[in-house]
Parts: C-alpha cells; sequence; structure tokens
C-alpha cells in the first residue's frame, strides 16, 4: 500500500475538534501533513435563541474561520443534528470524503461518549476507512478505491469522561503546550456556542474548561511534566494498514508518549 500524507479530523459537530484532536492536527500540519477538518453535523439546533436558519450559517462559518487558523482543508457537514445514525446513507457519502482525501491518520471521536452523535461519527468514520479499498462498494458520490494504510486515533471522551461517567484513560498522549495558543484560536472561533453550551451543560468559560480538560489529560501521564496534553485510543490495524505500526507517534516522536 502507498503511504499519503494527510491528516483528517473528524467530529460530529463545529468544536468538537477543537476540545480534543486540535493541537494534535496543528502539530502534524507542522510535521507537513496536509490537514483536512470536517464535522458531520450542521449544528442546526445549536441555540434557543436564534432560528435554525439563522444559527446554521453561523456555525459553518466559524467552522470555517477555525480551519484557516491551521490551514486545514474544510469539509461541510452532511447532516442535520441529531440525524447522525450509523446507516448505508451516511456510510457512502463518508466514504467518499475519505476516498477524496486518502488520509494516513485518522483522528476520530471516542467509541463511548456522552450522546449518540459523538459514537455513531466514530463508527461511521471507522467502517468508512476500512472501505476505502472495496472496490465493489459504491460510494456517493463515486469515487475510487484507495489503498494506502491509514491509522487510527480515537481522542477523548468530553471532558475525559465516557457516558457512564468513567473517567477514560488514553493509551497515548501527545504534548499540545506548544500549541495551545492554536487551539484557544480555533475554539475561539465558535463565539456562538459560549451561551449554548453555559445553558446545556455548565461550561460558564467553555475556553478555560478545554484547557482544564486538557491540563487533566497531562496530569494523566505517569511523569508529570507536560503542561497540556491530547488523549488517544489507537484502533486497531486489522484492515486498515498492513504492518501494525503507530504513524502519529513516528511523526510527532518526543511531543508522543505511548502508555
Amino acid at each position: 500500500m502507498s503511504e499519503a500524507r494527510t491528516a483528517f479530523a473528524v467530529g460530529a459537530h463545529p468544536d468538537d475538534i477543537e476540545f480534543n484532536m486540535a493541537g494534535t492536527l496543528a502539530l502534524l500540519a507542522r510535521a507537513g501533513f496536509a490537514p483536512h477538518m470536517m464535522n458531520l453535523a450542521r449544528s442546526n439546533l445549536d441555540s434557543n435563541e436564534m432560528a435554525e436558519a439563522e444559527i446554521t450559517p453561523i456555525r459553518l462559518h466559524e467552522a470555517q474561520r477555525s480551519a484557516a487558523v491551521i490551514s486545514a482543508v474544510y469539509h461541510e457537514p452532511i447532516v442535520d443534528d441529531l440525524m447522525i445514525f450509523y446507516d448505508d446513507t451516511l456510510l457512502r457519502k463518508m466514504t467518499a470524503i475519505v476516498r477524496e482525501i486518502r488520509p494516513s491518520i485518522v483522528l476520530l471521536p471516542s467509541l463511548n461518549d456522552y450522546m449518540e452523535d459523538h459514537t455513531n461519527t466514530a463508527r461511521l468514520v471507522v467502517t468508512a476507512c476500512f472501505c476505502r479499498a472495496m472496490r465493489h462498494y459504491i460510494s456517493n458520490p463515486p469515487r475510487a478505491a484507495t489503498d494506502q494504510d491509514v491509522c487510527l486515533y480515537h481522542a477523548q471522551p468530553h471532558m475525559n469522561r465516557d457516558g457512564m461517567r468513567q473517567l477514560v484513560v488514553p493509551s497515548l498522549f501527545v504534548n499540545v503546550s506548544s500549541v495551545m495558543d492554536t487551539k484557544l484560536r480555533m475554539l475561539g472561533c465558535h463565539e456562538s456556542q459560549r451561551q449554548w453550551l453555559d445553558e446545556t451543560q455548565g461550561l460558564d468559560n467553555y475556553l478555560e474548561s478545554m484547557k482544564q480538560s486538557s491540563a487533566e489529560v497531562a496530569r494523566m501521564r505517569a511523569a508529570c511534566t507536560w503542561q497540556y496534553a491530547e488523549g488517544f485510543r489507537q484502533h486497531s490495524h486489522y484492515g486498515f494498514s498492513v504492518t501494525d505500526r503507530n504513524l502519529l507517534a513516528e511523526t510527532l516522536a518526543n511531543l508522543v508518549e505511548v502508555g
């Protein structure tokens, strides 16, 4: 299989990437990877004050601004909020995007998170990557099958807890202290979410909440010397890569610690 130099970060909603993956994506971009970002949902329900027709383009613009901070290619959403289901319609769309991008590293949500949009996004992306090489699986729109190795990394669940309130300790830590300002700039682009997150999740300062979450991940390391970290668990390589390798650790070297 041929190797591409593309990193693809996928979240369910705008700001999901910024909370748990943006630092790592920024570091990969510095290392020469072409960064791509996508949120599956349009976030058309992310306001109790604005109409859907008003909030939806705002959320799109905020996501595009965030991607521009690291010069990432932004892929537009394909479904409404709460409509992310593990079904053939979305899988064919997601497979087309994976085939177009040809990523070698994919950052995606945890398979166990606090809401179904997140977990279903993870499942769809995993299977889309698996289907990338299946010539008889016709994507929508149709795209040629690809054969590159791809390494998948599941990010931490929101605030480092799974849906059953249990702390999740990652098996791979990325030191994002040097790019925390970049993470803050990217997350700060999602200004419309300040009030929404306060009302629905009690995050009165979502920028500070992100920093606290990243600091907690750093403290999970055996040697707590980093200020901020992002955590991941690597997906099995079977069906995705010819060899069992950790391309993220190979690329970022001393910025990564494998637990």
